[in-house]
């Protein structure tokens, strides 16, 4: 699907799917918005203040009125819209005009219980807020448990207490309003014709790989990084006396196995990769927009592994990365570009608060793309530089002994002009097929 560019003159309409409870507004600040950020969340918001006293359609509104509402430009608003459409809270329609439409369509968020039983969303919201705070999160949502062992139920049904009335026929009503929750799609990633022939036909009833049981298999795929090979064992060792896959066995199925690969600890977000939607267009051949490719198609873990000489990365390097993930919420393809920039010109070290220092003002700066980050670190090196080269320069001259100061490559501002050679371009996929092995 091609991106479709938004611009501040065009007009968008917003129309409430759904009914929203006051208790939707505490499911999306306190599960959804660890997830999606404070941006998309406040959008969302935004968005259904947009609607009107009915709260079911807006008037035709500029992107102009929401940058001016939110304070916040364009392209930031983009990004929170993108992430909204991923979690199932919003779906966009386009129609292409001498000023261009879109139409945003409301969802409820999911009830507590189903979001943190998801299998991708529950694993993120782990990653994301860690142990303690999650732990109080569930409690929070948890229902009070009361033994009625010693109670009778004495509760009355409805023909107990009406009569029923003869002569009028069933009416029924249509479009009328109601809760509808936006659904979360992903990619599919495992290859189902090959799944179920693997399988023996007699294992298994025909209602076996229903919609469901494939959204949670493809999803359970995505989230301990499970390929078809591995996926055929685990839904085979799922399967029930019924001929059904059993769902819970099949999560604790595939979260141990992810354990026994990785030494006991849970999917973190070390092993994601750049957002599609933030990648720089494909087409471009110079050294630049090779380098960009590269650290977009790679996840941290693999990044930082490959500038080990030999065995894995210290755990203390895959802690701090993690954290930049996790409590920053920087993009992986970011954080690749912060590895290589400290480890070129910090003497091949990772030190915490020289990486947290710069992680922070990228934050700050609000670095998203990875092209952001590559221009980011060499103008604020060279700023930096300046001010050094200014501090040190009295009336003597003062002569700087030592080896040249070593920089990293994007520096050079002659990469996006070259096109890469044969051997370059052969030996950038090595490095790459490296990297993902």
């Amino acid at each position: 699907m091609a991106e479709v560019t938004v611009l501040p003159a065009d007009t968008y309409t917003v129309i409430n799917k759904t009914v929203l409870k006051e208790q939707d507004r505490k499911i999306i600040t306190m599960l959804y918005q660890p997830i999606i950020g404070y941006v998309a969340t406040s959008l969302y918001f935004t968005l259904i203040d947009d609607l009107d006293q009915r709260e079911m359609m807006s008037e035709d509104l500029t992107h102009h009125h929401l940058m001016s509402t939110m304070q916040l430009k364009l392209d930031q608003i983009v990004i929170a819209r993108k992430k909204l459409e991923g979690v199932g809270l919003l779906k966009s329609y386009y129609k292409k005009d001498h000023v261009n439409n879109f139409v945003y369509l409301i969802y409820s968020p999911m009830s507590a219980s189903d979001f943190l039983n998801h299998p991708i969303l529950n694993v993120v919201l782990y990653n994301n807020l860690g142990k303690k705070e999650y732990t109080k999160l569930v409690d929070y949502f948890k229902m009070p448990r009361v033994n009625l062992k010693d109670y009778e139920d004495i509760t009355v049904s409805f023909n107990d207490v009406f009569s029923s009335v003869s002569g009028n026929s069933y009416i029924e009503n249509n479009d009328l309003v109601k809760e509808e929750v936006g659904k979360i799609h992903l990619s599919e990633r495992i290859d189902f014709s090959l799944l179920i022939s693997s399988i023996p036909s007699k294992m298994v009833s025909p209602r076996c790989f229903n919609q469901e049981t494939r959204d949670l298999i493809n999803a359970l795929s995505y989230t301990y990084n499970i390929d078809d090979l591995e996926m055929q064992g685990l839904v085979r060792n799922s399967i029930n006396e019924k001929g059904l896959v059993d769902k819970m066995e099949l999560r604790k199925s595939c979260q141990n196995f992810y354990q026994f690969e990785n030494n006991g600890k849970l999917p973190t977000l070390i092993y994601s990769k750049q957002p599609e939607y933030l990648k720089s267009p494909e087409g471009d051949h110079s050294k630049w927009a090779k380098m960009v490719y590269t650290f977009e198609s790679v996840t941290p873990y693999d990044f930082l592994r490959s500038k080990y000489k030999t065995g894995e990365p210290s755990l203390r390097d895959l802690k701090l990365i993690e954290s930049l993930l996790a409590d920053l919420k920087m993009n992986p393809g970011v954080v690749n570009v912060l590895i290589a920039y400290v480890l070129k010109i910090n003497n091949q070290k990772l030190s915490k608060n020289y990486v947290e220092t710069i992680a922070g003002q990228w934050k700050r700066l609000n670095v998203e793309t990875v092209e952001e980050a590559m221009r980011v670190s060499e103008r604020e090196h060279k700023k930096l530089r300046k001010q050094f080269e200014q501090k040190n320069a009295p009336s003597k001259q003062v002569v700087r002994k030592g080896k040249e100061e070593t920089l990293p490559d994007w520096f050079d501002k002659n990469l996006e002009n070259e096109e890469m050679t044969e051997e370059e371009q052969k030996e950038l996929e090595q490095i790459l097929n490296s990297i993902s092995s």
